[in-house]
């Protein structure tokens, strides 16, 4: 063989090489040579965002890889390689979440242990995506975030996350404090939750009524602008004003330090007398509207605006009862307490006649014919109210 021959053999040789440890290379990557159990993982759609050879991990560490994606009618069916010496270590029953490695980098699937494991997992098994609420809070979030991060311009994204860090060096001590404080203020806060709601409420209520009241608090506020004008055209008489308030004040107090104890004394027995008129106070009214009413009538029967003016009285004596007998003559008060107001008015006088044959005909007929006869009311008999009463009922007497 020619030296020719031989150096072409050598360089074959050696490119042939090249490829032997480039493809060896690509298929020690690939996992083609490590022993794995295949499992597969049910997701929904955002498994389509899963690459091959994308990392498995347990609490942060690598368990396999996954090994092919193929989509499914009701969703994504992901193969996961999974180390024959970690199978041992991971229950069947074992759930997945699909996360992503930085906000920006590519997903890979998280394996989350059961409370209460099963069996170890198996070739040929197959797992499902977990669907708790805080997986999907999780989801939730990320999917969120991203249209954000996906807006802000990096280089100002960057400018600022190297300002804050910035801002923060130093000072992890404090802000540690500043979170403690911060979390006792809100495990305080959290039972007045439901009384800050309904004073937030109430408020809303009051701020309606404010809303319907703004017209007539506009029109307070042009007011008070006219009322401050005036106070501000007279200025030295409202200065002059309170220099004399003042001075009045001044003798007020020298008045009160001087009867202090009087007047202390005074507002004690003034109690009873002051209880008493509150009681009385609702008849006030009426007392005050009836002496109104009263005073023309007075006025007239005193003979006011006529030749003959004052009190005209016609006095007819009558026998004497004879001496005071205790329980007979003896007064009665048969007016009951409290405050009354009678509407009806003051009649113009005369008599208004009681039902025929009633007591109170029989007292007044007595009342008439005892003078007449020469002795007291008392002492006319019934028969009076038989034998008169007919006689008198719906006529006008006059006594004389």
């Amino acid at each position: 063989m020619s030296r020719r021959a031989r150096d072409q053999a050598l360089g074959l040789v050696f490119v042939l090489l090249l490829g032997a440890l480039g493809w060896l290379a690509v298929a020690v990557y690939a996992k083609q040579f490590a022993s794995a159990a295949v499992v597969t993982l049910r997701v929904d759609r955002v498994g389509s965002q899963l690459k091959t050879n994308a990392d498995v991990k347990v609490r942060g560490v690598v368990v396999g890889a996954v090994r092919a994606v193929r989509t499914t009618g009701d969703g994504v069916a992901v193969e996961l390689a999974i180390d024959e010496d970690k199978l041992e270590q991971l229950p069947s029953n074992s759930t997945a979440r699909l996360l992503p490695k930085t906000l920006f980098g590519q997903r890979y699937v998280s394996l989350v242990l059961p409370a209460e494991p099963a069996r170890p997992l198996a070739d040929g098994d197959v797992i499902r995506q977990d669907k708790t609420v805080r997986a999907i809070e999780v989801e939730k979030a990320l999917r969120d975030l991203m249209p954000v991060l996906q807006a802000v311009q990096p280089q100002k994204l960057s400018s600022t996350l190297g300002a804050l860090s910035q801002a923060l060096q130093g000072r992890g001590k404090s802000l540690g404090e500043t979170l403690v404080g911060l979390n006792q203020y809100l495990d305080r806060l959290n039972p007045l939750l439901p009384q800050v709601q309904a004073d937030l409420t109430r408020l809303a209520d009051t701020l309606a009524v404010y809303e319907t009241a703004g017209p007539d608090i506009v029109d307070a506020l042009n007011g008070l602008t006219t009322t401050t004008k005036t106070f501000a055209e007279q200025r030295d008489s409202v200065a002059a004003l309170f220099a004399t308030m003042t001075d009045t004040a001044t003798d007020v107090e020298a008045f009160v330090r001087a009867n202090r104890t009087n007047l202390i004394g005074l507002s004690a027995a003034s109690r009873p007398t002051l209880e008493l008129l509150a009681r009385y106070a609702p008849e006030f009214p009426c007392l005050a509207d009836a002496a109104v009413a009263l005073k023309p009538r007075i006025d007239a029967a005193l003979g006011k605006g006529t030749d003959e003016p004052g009190l005209h009285v016609r006095l007819t004596t009558k026998p004497s009862r004879g001496p005071y007998q205790p329980g007979r003559d003896a007064p009665t008060y048969t007016a009951t307490g409290g405050p009354r107001c009678f509407t009806a008015g003051l009649s113009q006088g005369g008599f208004v006649p009681a039902v025929a044959n009633s007591p109170q005909e029989g007292r007044f007929i007595a009342e008439l014919i005892a003078p007449v006869e020469g002795v007291g009311p008392s002492e006319v008999g019934d028969w009076g109210g038989l034998l008169v009463g007919p006689l008198l009922r719906g006529a006008e007497v006059e006594l004389s």
